[in-house]
């Protein structure tokens, strides 16, 4: 192999699936993450003694790689089916999806799934990289601060296509046109936690016609604390409009919505939080799974290659993996 040691910048779904591949083949990994965990949008956000998933809701399974792979976190208790009832608003009219796919979730929160990954890898929290620097065929990587990491033979970016863009387009101007096509939708949560069960007969809803495009009672979910805790999404379009206004302004305008939704307000909550996710999702995808400059030895993977969502950024991350590995 002509590669010892690998750099990764992000430690989100893809980032980690990568890593955890590369580590299981012998491969000693490093990974940089600006956040204070793993996991990325598969998130969790504790809220005074109790906790709701605020990125990723849920995720679901077609590929059989990811399937093999979902069966072992549910014998190791990382993820559980979600039961609760789902629905869709339309104009205010609620109807049932009648859908028989699972919708499955973190235990006991969507960051678990994260959690698990990180297991026996070498996750470097609160380290966000600013530049990178390449001699003598190796790779440094620098903080905010200057700090460096490294060297390393390969170098691989699973953050979000204009941060990845930002590290690695001076490099590699292919890139950075690929990764420039790439527009990652903002999304507003909001976190409402409740005294008591609100009367709302569903547990989930996307949103039609609306500023939300998504409501959820967390605690429906399975190992969730009984407290009632509802999550608000603000749409695309929505939240891209108000991306940089002040946080009371989001959650005021979003929480009328809710509302609206059921005809006025049922029950005032105890406590309010939001969160803005920047890059939330990709308004469209790559066609293939992963980049990779062989000559340079950098690549970049993500949800926004080949699929987005949970799957798609386990099967980029592990198609980066498994290329990098049998092309070496």
């Amino acid at each position: 192999m002509k590669f010892k040691n690998v750099g990764i910048i992000g430690a989100g779904i893809a980032g980690l699936v990568c890593a955890d591949r590369l580590r299981r083949e012998g491969v000693s990994v490093t990974i940089l993450e600006k956040s204070r965990g793993a996991g990325g949008r598969s998130a969790t956000r504790h809220l005074n003694e109790c906790s709701c998933d605020h990125g990723a809701q849920y995720f679901t399974v077609s590929d059989p790689l990811f399937a093999e792979r979902v069966a072992d976190w549910r014998s190791k208790g990382v993820v559980d089916n979600w039961r609760g009832r789902i629905v869709a608003i339309d104009s205010g009219v609620v109807r049932d999806l009648n859908e028989t796919r699972e919708r499955l979730v973190g235990t006991p929160g969507m960051n678990s799934i994260g959690k698990h990954l990180a297991l026996n890898l070498d996750v470097r929290n609160d380290t966000e990289i600013k530049r990178i620097d390449r001699s003598n065929e190796k790779w440094q990587a620098f903080d905010d601060a200057g700090h460096p990491y490294g060297p390393f033979d390969v170098l691989l970016s699973t953050a979000p296509p204009i941060q990845t863009r930002r590290i690695f387009g001076e490099w590699s101007p292919p890139f950075a046109a690929q990764l420039e096509s790439i527009e990652m939708l903002p999304c507003w949560s909001v976190i409402l936690k409740f005294a008591s069960r609100l009367p709302v007969d569903f547990d989930g809803a996307f949103v039609n016609d609306s500023i939300l495009s998504w409501i959820a009672r967390n605690n429906s979910k399975p190992v969730r604390d009984p407290s009632e805790c509802w999550l608000l999404h603000g749409s695309a379009a929505w939240s891209k409009a108000h991306v940089d206004c002040e946080p009371d302004d989001v959650e005021s305008e979003l929480i009328n919505e809710f509302w609206k939704l059921f005809g006025g307000e049922l029950l005032p909550p105890s406590s309010v939080t939001s969160h803005r996710w920047r890059y939330s999702i990709p308004r469209e995808v790559l066609s293939t799974r992963y980049l990779f400059n062989n000559h340079l030895q950098i690549g970049c993977a993500g949800d926004w290659c080949g699929g987005p969502k949970i799957e798609g950024a386990f099967l980029s991350g592990n198609a980066l993996a498994t290329s990098l590995l049998e092309t070496q």
